[in-house]
């Protein structure tokens, strides 16, 4: 140990400190007092253990024997820093010196290692974010939060040993790096490094003797902030001050939102919520938005560098040597998009000014004769219909399609979202921006170019103005058919992608501009995507969304959706596009009818009948007379007015825990507290309930559940002999709400027998799982072998078109006349029924019952694998392609875990799947996609939450 400040380039090499356990757990009995257990903990350049009391389980601290290079007067830094954080930031956790029965244990040690600082931190429980599991954005802007925290606390601290040289201050990175770089021995190491630093010392040259400077933490980093135990928490300490120094104030943030760039998932633009949160504390300068990330990544060459050079230095370094591959990782993806775009995009987040993109100015290069047409392959495009956007070459043949319809020339312009061609199923978001514009000529074309055109290396360069238009061809003759590329860009800019992601397009405008006008097509317009904006300002709250910041979603085929961006994401959760998204027979079924025949069904036509007939075909014999409505919510509220007609009776009993529609009668009937906290007490007093015959987490469990149908008949018979015998006992056949579960064996077999003893009937409510979804069985009721008095079903009869029905018996449905007439203007129209019996015959065509049952066994056995992995897994419910997974914290108490359901949603939404939960604790995925979802989509959505549930959410 010495009272000389440490200077790195002085001192260089910084071996750990290796006393031996035994010494140390010696020397803090003879020191301090106290005889304790220790357990190694890792460190870069100390030497750390978990100290616990010998005859005790709880911590009592962290023992840190620092380095001997270290003065006394930079641990005392060290010690008044973190104190003045914990003054300022009441709300921050953070370690002091702990005291033990002789004071305050700190001090030195004479060692077998010679003279040696050791001091006991207090411990903070909770858990680091160590290691490379997924960081939310939530979490990821907690961290910049904490950053600028420190940042502030320290802005007016001073310290006589604030000035020390360390190999981490930012402001020394160059040097550091060329004098470890020195010594590397892989060469390629060397060269990734030596570009990397080039670069950043380029961009930071401009502002650096600008930069403000101040006393800081300089190391909030995933490793260095704690969060409380318990579910979905965030960071709420900081620990190990030992980085503290004076230096660059913006190297606080920097240093922070390097440590983010590791995680599962990561990219540049995952730290931006760390870097706004930091601005909205404590504001950036420009200069300082210019210096930040040059700095991180040279924070990430000094890392690479630097640990390899540890793990040279001492191999026994766990610690140093198992953070390698992590490192490398932060200097990989921080240098994944030229500093230039990351800075752009990170002043277009804070909201601050950005470079306006290149212009083209010059006159275009086509010849007079030459006529150019645009090439539209945005999501909206009609060259994407009917899934043409699936096939790799669809963008080629779309462009020479249209010169086969007599276009001179065809241009796609730059820097619009392309969905021809785009992937599907990809876990992160794909590159479906083109960076150049791209034109293809009918004939060989010879290009108009001004005198100052230069041409080298197979490209011809062009200035105009602050723009360098670059056309991928050897000369001024383009070929027929063939595809030139052509972009603008800002003077300097090398290496370019073919395409880049959506959401990096504000990065890239700096750099690059639209080249169609050269090409003869005004470039198109860019407007601010405010619709989410105004759909709120204009639909009412309470009809909500999925999603706080939902993808905008233009186009649907098959078991997909598409986002205007060119992303594509599985739809697992959709029930509602029963057959697939966009069915081309049912888009050909309502074009024919929309030019024939649409209007109120007290006309005769005979789409209606023919509809009619073939969907009570569907069904029992005895269930033979249908009501046309709209949807779900109309049909059970039908189905309850015509029970209570045919019975002469007012009250109806509904199982508890389920939702069944918004209309006054259908929303009385619903218990879900999912769906309205208030349920159970706000239902009039007509409504009764059994319990939810929840054979998982109902009263009673596995073979116990069998006592749930011997109750509600005794309810049933409660109720009659007081009077109230019951119009209708209502349920879905299998329990939907609850995400799949099946009913106990017989349940339905005893309950309606009851029922009807006690003359009232008995209702099916299949909008959810009838139509084939459950695979084995067409309705639901089937698997129950039972046969209703009234079906209520909806959602997949209209495959995304408004149609609901009821189907009951002649005698049942003739009283309703008792309570007037009905009349539905749209239900059974000429075009809702031409819809119906499309659906129909396209599930009987394609087979999709068939898939529903093999594609869904084979995903379940899938679901059930992940159940064995992971144990946030309770349960898999479910039939067919209606299946639940449901999530506990644990599998005895079944608690659920409703905050990680959500969380999962949102993740596996990054990951390109559309998810949501459902059940009265919203720990239930509600998987039920298009019935045609194949066995490919399956196994990725498996995949995906497989990774998810490893990796973190």
């Amino acid at each position: 140990m010495t009272d000389t400040l440490f200077d790195y380039f002085s001192c260089g090499e910084l071996p750990t400190p290796t006393l031996p356990l035994d010494e140390a757990r010696a020397l803090m009995h003879e020191v301090y007092g106290v005889e304790v257990e220790l357990q190694s903990l890792g460190s870069q350049q100390d030497q750390n253990f978990l100290v616990r009391p010998a005859r005790g389980s709880e911590p009592l601290g962290v023992l840190k024997i620092s380095n001997p290079v270290f003065s006394e007067t930079e641990i005392e830094m060290q010690d008044a820093a973190a104190a003045a954080v914990a003054r300022a930031e009441a709300g921050l956790r953070i370690p002091e010196i702990v005291a033990g029965p002789n004071g305050p244990m700190t001090g030195w040690w004479e060692t077998t290692q010679g003279r040696l600082h050791a001091r006991v931190i207090s411990f903070v429980p909770g858990s680091t974010l160590t290691g490379s599991d997924y960081l939310s954005p939530r979490v990821v802007e907690r961290l910049g939060e904490l950053a600028a925290a420190v940042s502030v606390a320290l802005a007016d601290h001073t310290h006589p040993a604030s000035g020390r040289v360390l190999q981490w201050d930012l402001r020394h990175a160059e040097r550091v790096i060329a004098e470890i770089a020195a010594t590397e021995p892989d060469p390629e190491v060397r060269d990734v490094a030596a570009r990397a630093t080039a670069a950043a010392v380029a961009a930071l040259a401009p502002v650096a003797d600008r930069l403000p400077r101040q006393m800081g933490h300089f190391d909030v980093t995933d490793d260095n902030v704690l969060r409380p135990d318990g579910v979905e928490t965030l960071p709420d300490a900081v620990i190990d001050f030992g980085d503290v120094i004076d230096s660059w104030a913006v190297g606080e943030i920097a240093v922070t939102v390097s440590s983010v760039l590791h995680h599962d998932g990561a990219t540049y633009a995952s730290t931006l919520p760390a870097i706004a949160a930091f601005d909205r504390r404590r504001p950036l300068s420009d200069d300082e938005i210019t210096a930040l990330w040059p700095l991180v990544v040279l924070r990430g060459v000094v890392l690479v560098v630097s640990g390899r050079q540890q793990v040279r230095l001492d191999d026994a370094n766990d610690y140093a040597s198992g953070a390698l591959d992590r490192e490398f990782e932060i200097l990989r993806r921080a240098i994944s998009v030229p500093i230039e775009v990351a800075t752009a995009r990170i002043r277009h987040a804070l909201g601050r000014g950005v470079a306006a993109a290149p212009v083209w100015t010059g006159d275009s290069l086509l010849p007079p004769t030459v006529r150019p047409v645009p090439l539209d392959a945005t999501t909206l495009s009609p060259l994407s219909d009917e899934g043409a956007w699936l096939d790799d070459g669809a963008l080629e043949r779309a462009a020479l399609r249209l010169l086969d319809e007599g276009a001179d020339a065809v241009v796609l312009p730059a820097l619009v979202p392309v969905l021809l061609g785009a992937p599907a199923r990809t876990p992160e978001e794909p590159a479906t921006v083109p960076t150049a514009a791209s034109v293809w000529f009918a004939e060989k074309t010879a290009l108009v170019l001004p005198a100052d055109a230069d041409g080298r290396d197979g490209e011809i360069v062009l200035p105009g103005g602050r723009g360098i238009l670059r056309i991928s061809a050897a000369s001024a003759e383009i070929p027929a058919r063939t595809r030139t590329r052509v972009m603008l860009t800002v003077p300097g800019v090398v290496d370019v992608p073919d395409a880049v992601r959506p959401s990096d397009v504000p990065g890239w405008r700096a750099l690059l501009g639209d080249a169609a006008p050269a090409l003869g097509i005004a470039a198109p317009s860019i407007d601010d995507d405010d619709l989410l904006e105004r759909r709120e300002a204009v639909v009412a709250e309470v009809q909500e969304h999925y999603y706080s910041r939902p993808p905008r979603i233009e186009r649907g085929w098959r078991e997909y959706l598409i986002g205007v961006d060119g992303r594509v994401y599985l739809d697992m959760v959709n029930n509602v596009a029963s057959v697939g998204h966009a069915h081309p027979r049912i888009a050909a079924a309502v074009s024919r009818q929309t030019r024939l025949l649409n209007t109120n069904s007290r006309f005769h036509y005979a789409a209606i009948t023919e509809y009619g007939e073939r969907l009570a075909a569907t069904l029992p014999d005895e269930l033979d007379t249908v009501f046309f409505v709209n949807s779900g919510s109309e049909a059970v509220d039908l189905a309850i007015r015509l029970a209570m007609a045919a019975t002469g009776r007012q009250d109806v009993v509904a199982m508890a825990e389920a939702y069944h529609g918004w209309t006054y009668a259908s929303d009385a009937v619903s218990t879900s507290i999912a769906d309205n906290p208030h349920a159970l007490e706000t239902r009039p007093d007509w409504v009764h309930t059994v319990d939810a015959a929840n054979s998982y987490r109902g009263r009673h469990r596995g073979a116990d559940a069998a006592r749930y149908a011997p109750e509600a008949v005794a309810r049933l018979r409660a109720l009659a002999a007081v009077g109230q015998a019951p119009a209708a006992f209502l349920s879905e056949t299998f329990y939907g709400n609850a995400g799949g579960v099946a009913l106990p064996d017989g349940y339905l077999r005893e309950v309606y027998a009851a029922v009807r003893e006690l003359g009232g009937l008995a209702i099916a409510d299949e909008v959810q799982v009838g139509f084939g979804r459950l695979g084995s069985w067409f309705w639901g009721f089937r698997q129950q072998d039972v046969v209703p008095d009234i079906v209520a079903v909806a959602k997949s009869i209209g495959g995304g078109f408004p149609l609901g029905a009821v189907v009951t018996r002649r005698e049942i449905a003739d009283r309703y006349r008792t309570q007037g007439y009905f009349f539905s203007s749209t239900g059974g129209s000429p075009l809702s029924s031409v819809v119906g019996s499309t659906i129909l015959n396209i599930i009987e065509d394609e087979g999709l019952q068939e898939n529903a049952r093999v594609v869904g066994a084979h995903l379940t056995a899938r679901l059930e694998a992940l159940g064995e992995r992971h144990p946030l897994v309770g349960t898999v419910h479910g039939s067919g392609l209606y299946l639940g997974l449901e999530f506990v914290r644990d599998r005895d108490t079944l608690e659920p875990a409703t905050e990680e359901t959500a969380a999962i949603c949102d993740r596996l939404l990054e990951l390109g799947v559309i998810m949501q939960p459902t059940g009265d604790h919203q720990n239930v995925l509600k998987i039920k996609p298009p019935l045609c979802v194949s066995r490919e989509s399956a196994d990725y959505f498996a995949d995906m939450l497989d990774r998810v549930l490893s990796t973190g959410f």
